[in-house]
């Protein structure tokens, strides 16, 4: 029998590219949470389609005005899935963080509604390129970067939890769990259909919540991805069975976004038309110069601080921050999100971000951007499997935010709200983010905030310069209306 001593194995290609056993992780772990993160947030590729669709400007000029709906809509998915795609593979390389990016939900509807009314679509990618463009150049003069670590650890920490409610409240609000009410005089939110759960969708969810509860609580490996995956199994059964169908006024309790039922084709040629499809300056010669960039900087600083809550967010909860609330390679992650607000622009899909759903890859054990790489790769199969896209229904996907709500809502502990220059920011921070649904808002009240106590109290010194300049800034977007009213 030999006795020649083991010989420790070497780590592989991947973990010394990726730094994952210096991070605690695994390759199976980086797999799972790649998947779960694009299982989260898989939806964009259904739902932005939905998004420009509906808007008729937007149907005429981008996705062909008298053409077939369906090849008309199925452009823009493709094109959706392509920037997603490589832009999150940018960050998962480039960056080393597990985050995914894509169309920024709510940026897509302002623009779709907001601003292709006042010009063409490609004018308005035109304004989103121009946008990522100057996010870029803030980037790479260090002002961005500058900004982010001039925020105190603790508003970092209450924009973490701040987001964990949010998208915990995404969770139950896409699931139909919560809704808006039909009665323009009742409460803004209500529980299911009247004050009541109904349907079997919801029952989907609430199988799919305790699921993934019970096995994160069991310590089961995959509990995040296990539960997404028998939800949507149970969701196709049941549709198979009960022919529930889509969520309308009429039938209130059907499914929320995409009904999951097995596609007839379950692949398609992708459509790149949409590609460059974009007017650089067209929007100035449209609606003015005063007009276009008080635009310019309504986008900019939704992208610029959305991105900033999200990172930290991630960082925080894969245990990735340094002391100082800081996570590895920020100007890297910045530097990919500013080149995905351009590419988005550029696809003509509207501007790419950073996702919060990243989070729930980050719960099933990401910590590395072998995840980004995984996600990515994900949304460029996506284009030819598009139709497999749909098998997800929001209610299989969703219970994964609510588990990871909760996670990120354990750092509130590290909050000192006996310290009122802290804590009042902080609570504004963490509460406006749901009641908004927005980012921004949320991080733009707590720095407003935490500037207005520091006058108060008398240590307006104490205030970093950029908080100065920041809280400003964002005085003025809340201000954005009347100002652009003045002035136009």
């Amino acid at each position: 029998m030999s006795t020649r001593p083991a010989v420790a194995s070497r780590p592989g290609f991947l973990d010394n590219f990726f730094k994952i056993t210096d991070r605690g992780s695994t390759v199976p772990r980086e797999i799972r949470g790649g998947l779960v993160t694009f299982f989260t947030m898989a939806y964009i590729v259904v739902l932005n389609p939905l998004i420009l669709g509906n808007a008729t400007d937007v149907t005429d000029q981008v996705i062909g005005g008298g053409t077939d709906p369906s090849a008309a809509i199925a452009k823009v998915a493709v094109a959706t899935a392509l920037v997603a795609g490589v832009v999150t593979i940018l960050m998962g390389v480039v960056a080393n963080y597990p985050l995914a990016l894509a169309t920024g939900l709510g940026l897509n509807a302002f623009l779709a509604y907001s601003v292709a009314s006042q010009m063409t679509w490609a004018d308005a990618m035109g304004l989103v390129v121009i946008e990522g463009i100057i996010i870029l150049a803030l980037v790479l003069t260090g002002f961005r970067r500058a900004v982010f670590e001039a925020v105190p650890r603790q508003l970092k920490v209450a924009i973490s939890v701040g987001i964990g409610l949010f998208i915990a409240f995404i969770g139950v609000v896409d699931a139909g769990f919560v809704r808006r009410p039909a009665a323009p005089t009742g409460p803004p939110v209500e529980l299911g259909v009247g004050g009541s759960l109904r349907g079997w969708p919801v029952l989907i969810f609430v199988i799919g919540l305790v699921l993934i509860v019970a096995l994160y609580a069991r310590k089961v490996k995959g509990a995040i991805l296990i539960g997404i995956v028998v939800a949507t199994v149970l969701a196709i059964v049941v549709e198979a069975i009960a022919k529930v169908g889509g969520r309308t006024a009429e039938n209130p309790g059907g499914w929320g976004l995409s009904v999951p039922a097995l596609p007839d084709n379950w692949f398609s040629t992708p459509d790149l038309d949409l590609l460059g499809e974009f007017n650089l300056f067209g929007s100035f010669e449209k609606i003015g110069v005063t007009a276009a960039i008080l635009l310019i900087f309504t986008l900019m600083l939704a992208d610029f601080f959305d991105t900033m809550g999200t990172m930290t967010a991630i960082g925080a909860e894969a245990n990735l921050l340094d002391k100082d609330g800081n996570p590895p390679n920020a100007q890297r992650i910045l530097i990919v999100d500013s080149v995905a607000a351009a590419a988005g622009g550029a696809a003509s899909v509207s501007s790419n971000t950073s996702y919060i759903e990243s989070a729930s890859g980050v719960g099933e054990g990401a910590r590395t951007g072998l995840a980004s790489v995984v996600t990515g790769i994900c949304f460029l199969l996506s284009m030819v499997a598009a139709p497999l896209v749909t098998l997800i229904p929001y209610e299989a996907a969703t219970p994964a935010l609510i588990l990871v709500g909760f996670l990120m809502m354990t750092q509130v502990k590290g909050i000192d709200f006996d310290d009122l220059e802290v804590g009042i920011p902080a609570f504004l921070t963490i509460v406006l983010m749901p009641f908004t649904y927005s980012i921004s808002a949320g991080i733009g009240a707590g720095f407003v905030s935490y500037a207005l106590l520091k006058v108060v109290r008398g240590k307006a010194r104490q205030l970093h310069p950029l908080m100065w300049v920041v809280s400003a800034l964002f005085v003025i977007y809340f201000a954005i209306g009347p100002l652009r009213d003045w002035l136009t």
